[in-house]
């Protein structure tokens, strides 16, 4: 069974709205101008990585197709338009029968990216472009973010396992969504089972202090978490006494207890002490699990525990502390007519203030060094070099307008464990730095 068959809760019927008003005044101006139909290149890009960050991460990229399919107005969207007289009719009878038919390549998701980065490229006409600004950039943008955060805590967690625990503290579907580009960087579980429904994500949960403080005593309340899950249950046991509680928790499950949750204190020093006093209970493969608005920060600071897995919510849907990535979606070449044979003049905003941009259609690749350790991010709008033909990043999403390049999650995981790999060790450190590649323009 496919989930996205089904049409869940957590999509909608169209995506059409999901828009700022002015795409569609553009959209109104220029039919009348006659300029709607000329050919035009869009790319997203970022001038800037958020404060300190060593490199980004693509997320979202799946969505964004979902997105551009879904991209209907229908007679209820079309409606909603005309009461509020936002465009004219014209417009409207164009807008009935929109469909996107060209063409967008980008970099695949899970890829990294430096500022400059074109990580993804729309092409067709500018009506068909300009109108997927705002939701290609609100899902890139907050997806990247949650990835990138997660990437680093994955990082600094070392090969230990990540619980992805922040439904409760977004939006709902913006919970879905985390979760989603959480795994692409790297956590292996979510607590949110809509996540688990729509994507497949593997899910995991078992209690909270309300089950301890529902019952007449801690050990009744063990003693029936275990009786309804099996002794390979997680068992929380920092809601009165943390000693006393793993005493009872191994009394009640034996040696054969899955593992101990702890959600409060000084991380460390109480997981080293629970570590003791397991083994000293002969529970010596029962595992820890740590939670409580743990960041990459807390969870490098407890590489020396003995931790077998960290849950993360807060700081991992917010971006920890970068809930977006900046990123901004700009015409960057377009043909002088309507001629489909007309060619491409680059074109590019000036501006004060670092807000410039680089016109023409782009390509990128990364130059690796001698040992296959990635040292520059190339950026070019002519002819690819030939010494970079095979690093190139963009690959095909989208050809006439039909989606090419669905792709298993897995897969989107699997190749930013890769990525992140191939770049130098100082990518990982938490330490603020510049960007670990330097871009380079061809």
């Amino acid at each position: 069974m496919n989930p996205a068959d089904l049409g869940l809760p957590v999509d909608v019927p169209s995506t059409a709205l999901f828009t700022d008003q002015y795409e569609l005044t553009m959209l109104q101006a220029a039919l009348r101008a006659g300029t709607a139909d000329r050919r035009s290149v869009f790319e997203v890009f970022t001038r800037r990585l958020p404060d300190g960050r060593r490199y980004g991460v693509v997320a979202g990229t799946g969505r964004v197709l979902d997105a551009v399919e879904n991209f209907r107005f229908d007679a209820g969207v079309l409606g909603f338009l005309r009461e509020r007289n936002i465009v004219d009719e014209p417009t409207l009878q164009w807008l009935a029968s929109y469909r996107f038919s060209g063409d967008i390549w980008g970099y695949p998701e899970g890829e990294v990216y430096f500022p400059g980065s074109p990580i993804l490229r729309v092409e067709g006409s500018f009506a068909e472009c300009v109108l997927l600004e705002t939701v290609i950039l609100s899902i890139l943008n907050h997806d990247s973010a949650i990835a990138a955060a997660a990437s680093r805590m994955s990082a600094a967690a070392a090969g230990r396992p990540l619980i992805e625990m922040g439904a409760r503290r977004t939006h709902e579907l913006a919970a879905v969504a985390s979760a989603r580009a959480a795994y692409v960087g790297g956590f292996t579980t979510t607590s949110d089972l809509a996540a688990g429904f729509r994507y497949g994500i593997p899910t995991v949960g078992t209690s909270a202090h309300a089950f301890t403080l529902l019952h007449d005593s801690e050990r009744d309340a063990f003693r029936a978490q275990v009786d309804s899950l099996g002794r390979g249950t997680t068992l929380l046991v920092d809601t009165y006494d943390v000693a006393e509680a793993v005493r009872t928790a191994v009394e009640i499950a034996g040696p054969e207890l899955g593992a101990v949750r702890i959600d409060s204190g000084d991380l460390l020093l109480v997981a080293h002490r629970v570590r003791q006093q397991l083994d000293e209970l002969g529970a010596t493969s029962t595992k820890i699990v740590v939670t409580s608005d743990l960041d990459e920060y807390a969870i490098a600071s407890l590489a020396a525990a003995p931790v077998d897995a960290y849950g993360v919510g807060t700081q991992l849907v917010t971006g920890s502390g970068h809930p977006t990535c900046s990123m901004v979606y700009k015409l960057v070449a377009r043909a002088q007519s309507a001629d489909p044979k007309a060619p491409l003049v680059p074109v590019a905003k000036k501006s004060m203030g670092g807000k410039t941009s680089i016109g023409g259609r782009k390509w990128a690749a990364r130059r690796a060094d001698a040992d296959g350790i990635a040292e520059a991010e190339v950026v070019g709008t002519g002819p690819v070099p030939t010494e970079l033909a095979d690093r190139q990043l963009l690959v095909e999403l989208v050809k006439g307008g039909a989606v090419v390049a669905r792709e298993p999650l897995d897969t989107a995981r699997e190749r930013h464990i890769a990525a992140r790999a191939a770049l130098p060790m100082s990518a990982i450190q938490l330490s603020r730095g510049e960007p670990v590649l330097p871009t380079e323009y061809a």
